[in-house]
């Protein structure tokens, strides 16, 4: 019966959200016509909103194709005229193991047909690398805007015309393997080969062929050199990658019952890929909505709270157990982050067995109450999670909560269960310095000189992150993608050990048409897409880890 009950209430929860969202839909400008409300392999990009200018390109004849420069946005309206040369010959070097990008970029000066790629084997002197080892796509153009006037992305934005607003090459697609160009159209194509470990070293010699219509266009000249260092497999990485993940905007976005075997099978290749970057931490939700609904679907809690009748507590493990093992499946194992004792509205959800109803509890940290409901909590909690091993390796998470809220949370944790590990992410305290394992603080700031490596000796982490600051660098849409590789640097510079960020697929309603949201620059809320689909800036994110380990691996 209880089940019932909760299905039911769950069940009630989603469809008031998916009509909220189907409001939005409604009133949504520049949908392309004829298309799925949430595409998954076939889309239509928004129209574009800029011409290209035909004197730009005058001298311009064909249709051409050349090595481009990864760290730059091709405009669809990009002109090769100013060009002194056009690069046929790109040669790649890198650790094996290692993942090495290139992009080419084929602009036409007319209307071109079935443009399509073809990527060959990479042949050596004693051994290939199969094309298989390169993941390829043509690069998609998604809806960003700017900044904004302060100087970083934190400004609330509901009226998108007041920040400009530009089509960006950012969406990597494997799925569009031909498409139609038009008269003075430039588009970009992504490459991200991945060296083999086991291959000998030296170089291996291929090429990516460019055609229209079934005509060869220009064959690129490709060269992976192999180096004889090994970069270990990225389970192996030192650097503590913690990308929060969001389950319930992929239920939503796929159109799955969230927790159902599709809604699983939807998310396995994107988390998988996730734990291919170096992934460490399984995000959890212990509470109703820990972030107060900041996000296009918020988090519901992975934990069933119950009140029975004789007042006493009962917890519903099986959703918590379900998505950590199903976490682990995918290759990400090391840490379970569970969100939170203080989320930002302070007032907890539960099923009251005597009325069958949901209520809430409103209470704050330092009352009698939150550490009456918390013990008992974490106390029960603590048993299921001796029971399932992984206490050793679960962490009470909370975010950017001051130093005198901290302290009483701490002290709850303490007294229920020392087993527990402890998170924060916000200001560096000295006074809580102690306590937490996972401590992570916001770039531009520093830890004190000499806590890291104290830190580190005592087995914590140090590690930094971004959000909707700093302007730079950072991860957003509108970000010149090389900031996302100088993040790996950065941390390495700072001699820490990792790198937060809130938000791996918490995507805005139409995440492959327009990634502004009605808070902080655009991006800001996601890195990949949903199909599976990289990004220039995730793949530049994994380049700077990569530049981490090998940093590391030299010293």
């Amino acid at each position: 019966m209880l089940k019932r009950i909760l299905s039911t209430l769950a069940l009630a929860l989603a469809v008031t959200s998916v009509s909220a969202q189907e409001s939005v839909w409604k009133t949504h400008c520049g949908t392309p016509t004829g298309q799925d409300k949430f595409p998954i392999y076939s889309y239509k990009e928004l129209p574009a909103f800029e011409k290209s200018d035909p004197a730009q390109w005058k001298g311009v004849k064909g249709i051409t194709a050349f090595w481009g420069d990864k760290d730059f946005r091709y405009p669809a309206t990009y002109s090769p005229a100013g060009l002194k040369s056009v690069p046929v010959a790109k040669v790649l070097k890198g650790w094996r193991g290692e993942r090495v990008f290139a992009q080419a970029v084929i602009s036409s000066a007319v209307e071109a047909k079935d443009v399509e790629y073809v990527i060959s084997d990479l042949k050596g002197s004693a051994a290939v690398i199969p094309a298989s080892c390169i993941e390829a796509g043509f690069l998609r153009y998604v809806m960003t805007d700017e900044i904004g006037p302060t100087g970083n992305g934190c400004n609330a934005r509901p009226d998108h015309s007041a920040y400009d607003s530009s089509m960006v090459a950012d969406c990597v697609d494997p799925y569009l393997k031909s498409m139609d160009m038009g008269a003075m159209q430039t588009q970009g194509l992504w490459l991200t080969c991945w060296i083999p470990q086991d291959v000998p070293a030296g170089t291996y010699r291929g090429t990516v062929t460019i055609k229209s219509a079934g005509k060869t266009v220009r064959t690129l000249k490709l060269d992976v050199v192999a180096q004889k260092e090994v970069l270990p497999l990225p389970k192996d990485w030192s650097f503590h990658l913690d990308l929060w993940q969001n389950p319930f905007a992929v239920a939503r976005y796929y159109q799955v019952p969230v927790w159902s075997k599709d809604h699983l099978e939807a998310m396995r290749p994107i988390m998988e890929r996730l734990a291919k970057a170096g992934q460490k931490v399984i995000t959890t939700s212990i509470t109703h909505h820990p972030w107060h609904s900041q996000t296009e679907d918020p988090f519901e809690s992975m934990i069933t709270w119950t009140k029975k009748v004789d007042g006493t507590w009962e917890y519903g493990f099986d959703v918590f157990d379900m998505w950590v093992e199903f976490m682990m499946s995918c290759g990400i194992d090391q840490q379970i982050n569970c969100y939170s004792m203080a989320p930002w509205k302070l007032s907890f959800l539960y099923l009251d067995q005597a009325t069958y109803s949901l209520k809430e509890i409103s209470t704050a940290p330092g009352e009698a109450t939150y550490e009456l409901l918390w013990t008992d909590f974490l106390k029960a909690f603590a048993k299921h999670l001796r029971e399932k091993g992984w206490l050793g390796k679960t962490a009470i998470a909370m975010d950017e909560r001051p130093m005198d809220v901290m302290k009483q949370i701490i002290s709850v944790i303490k007294k229920a269960d020392p087993g527990f590990k402890i998170a924060l992410a916000g200001n560096y305290y000295e006074e809580i310095d102690k306590d937490v394992d996972d401590y992570c603080i916001v770039v531009p700031d520093k830890f004190p000189e000499g806590v890291v490596d104290r830190r580190r000796s005592e087995g914590k982490f140090s590690t930094y992150y971004t959000c909707c600051q700093p302007g730079k660098p950072n991860t957003f849409t509108c970000s010149d993608p090389a900031e996302s590789r100088e993040i790996g640097l950065l941390v390495a510079n700072l001699n820490a050990d990792g790198y937060l960020r809130w938000a791996y697929n918490s995507w805005p309603l139409e995440p492959l048409l327009d990634s502004r949201f009605r808070s902080w620059a655009a991006g800001d809320t996601y890195l990949v897409y949903p199909g599976n689909r990289t990004s220039i800036r995730f793949e530049h994110l994994i380049e700077g880890i990569q530049e981490y380990e090998k940093l590391k691996s030299l010293k």
